[in-house]
């Protein structure tokens, strides 16, 4: 399956290393394709690292591993070559002034800002509830994911399945809205116990 991960972070990085383990080989695109090649190289031999520029490509899953609002911004600009592709948003869009609300609109999740600005994607989301640092240490987690394209869940059901991963469809899109709540309150709590806000966003922030 021909993979694109958006942005060259923590959670690139640990989801590309799951998914190079399970046998999917990806390709990484960043804003700096310096970054994006720097990772490729770190990861393995069937990685690539590319240029935003170059759009989504021929790649069948899009993960857009970058934080909230670039997903959005990135999804509208990408909007026609987004048709008919998987896209997989991972962002918690907390509200850093506050670190007490989400920055979405009241009753709209991130993802659902993605599917709107390109409709004609099937969007989903997963892997906002997981520690970059577990992902790339191979730790058996969970993976949440919230679509509503059943084919699609399913399709990234069995990218989790390859890649060690639980994963766990909790429905349509709308329980997106769920996920990143859940996620913030997860991240308050984190701080709390630990003080170490950097820890916390170990999650996708990214």
């Amino acid at each position: 399956m021909d993979i694109l991960i958006v942005g060259a972070g923590n959670m690139a990085r640990g989801i590309a290393t799951r998914f190079l383990a399970g046998g999917h080989p990806v390709h990484i695109a960043d804003r700096d394709p310096q970054k994006a090649r720097r990772l490729a190289a770190d990861l393995n031999a069937d990685a690539t690292g590319e240029s935003l520029d170059d759009g989504p490509g021929d790649a069948r899953v899009v993960i857009l591993a970058v934080p909230y609002p670039a997903n959005k911004e990135i999804a509208a600009a990408w909007r026609d070559g987004l048709r008919g592709k998987l896209v997989v948003d991972i962002s918690n869009p907390v509200d850093f002034a506050t670190f007490d609300d989400l920055a979405t609109p009241v009753g709209m999740s991130a993802a659902e800002e993605v599917a709107a600005a390109a409709p004609e994607a099937r969007v989903v989301k997963a892997f906002n509830t997981t520690f970059a640092g577990n992902l790339a240490g191979g730790a058996p987690m969970d993976v949440f994911i919230a679509g509503d394209d059943e084919d699609a869940r399913e399709e990234i059901a069995r990218l989790a399945s390859d890649s060690g991963l639980r994963p766990v469809s909790v429905g349509g899109l709308k329980h997106a809205r769920e996920l990143e709540g859940f996620q913030l309150l997860h991240m308050k709590a984190q701080e709390q116990i630990d003080g170490r806000f950097s820890t916390a966003i170990g999650f996708a922030t990214v």
